[in-house]
């Protein structure tokens, strides 16, 4: 009996606080994502004391990230290899394609000066960039190894890439060759060793909230909301503008994918990487008549990477939300998600 108490104790100490963030509509990437940007506004000291936790908590997102891709490549069917590819071409054409249209709008309306103080240029920074880790991270709990796997070819969207090329500036930019096949091996060394080894397999599984939850927290330890104060009304309209875009990339990538693929992952799109602030300056370098808005532009587009940060996976989470209750896409008797509850169930 005595036994069986101390048992029943233990048990009842067992906070269970893993599942919990699970069965949080995106509560893997919120929760872990508010600590540390609140750490780095209040304490951003916590993240600097060196050794193993600068390495983990500041430094690590892309060890983490790239350790995440090996995870989510072990869960791709060779079977269904085309499927990733395709999503991928799909969300970095659309976005591409939507954040051109808007910048070249506003230029055409506003002049070169944009509206409140947005640039053209700076409107298609901010869109047609995306947060890959974010979008990752996401997808470990709206989507499936698919989804994850997309970010192969939603990554060349990173850096200016994409609006030097909008801007006509193409002989001054290179494909991220290199970016690419940083990205493709880690899914690769997943992929392959996953459909030779089960076992390996059902590890990764396991393991995958917990490797989202130590990443996102490297995601946002660098995420400062004083950022918001430098670029004032005008950062956070343009960081409302890219977050509202996730709602368009919802329904124009879903309409794109075949019925039992559709989810909530096109609104994961809808961000505005960090690293979109380094646009500014290389478009300047460009163009040097570009250098009178360098300052203020790179605020904005720092501002918008923290806005989209905290709204795209409430939105997210309310598209497959929706979606589940009235069994659309993912959710439908063919999709995947309903098949894997049932047999959850069945079990």
């Amino acid at each position: 009996m005595d036994e069986n108490k101390v048992k029943d104790k233990k048990e009842q100490k067992d906070l269970d606080l893993l599942n919990k963030m699970k069965n949080l509509p995106g509560g893997l990437v919120i929760i872990p994502l508010v600590i540390a940007v609140l750490l780095a506004t209040f304490v951003p000291q916590v993240f600097q004391i060196g050794g193993y936790v600068t390495a983990l908590f500041y430094e690590g997102n892309s060890c983490m990230m790239g350790f995440f891709l090996i995870v989510c490549g072990s869960m791709i069917n060779v079977k269904q290899v085309g499927m990733p590819l395709y999503k991928g071409a799909i969300m970095t054409g659309v976005k591409f394609a939507l954040g051109v249209a808007i910048g070249v709008l506003v230029g055409a309306i506003c002049g070169p000066e944009g509206f409140l103080g947005i640039a053209p240029f700076v409107l298609i920074a901010t869109i047609t960039n995306s947060n890959g880790s974010l979008y990752i991270s996401l997808s470990s709990q709206f989507g499936n190894a698919t989804d994850t796997g997309a970010i192969s070819i939603l990554s060349l969207n990173d850096g200016p890439f994409f609006t030097l090329i909008a801007l006509g500036a193409t002989g001054l930019a290179n494909i991220p060759i290199k970016s690419l096949i940083a990205v493709l091996i880690p899914l690769l060394i997943g992929f392959i060793w996953g459909n030779l080894d089960k076992g390996f397999r059902d590890a990764c599984k396991t393991a995958q909230p917990i490797v989202t939850f130590f990443m996102t927290i490297s995601i946002g330890a660098k995420t400062d909301v004083k950022t918001i104060l430098t670029a004032g009304a005008s950062g956070i309209v343009l960081g409302l503008i890219s977050a509202a875009t996730a709602v368009l990339f919802f329904f124009i990538i879903n309409l794109l994918l075949p019925k039992k693929e559709r989810n909530a992952m096109g609104a994961a799109i809808g961000t505005t990487a960090l690293n979109s602030a380094m646009t500014p300056a290389a478009v300047a370098e460009a163009d040097p008549s570009m250098a009178q808005y360098t300052s203020m532009a790179t605020a904005q587009c720092a501002t918008a990477s923290i806005i989209t940060l905290f709204l795209c996976p409430f939105i997210t989470a309310a598209f497959d939300k929706y979606m589940m209750k009235h069994q659309k896409g993912i959710y439908s008797p063919d999709g995947w998600a309903y098949q894997k509850a049932l047999a959850a169930e069945q079990k």
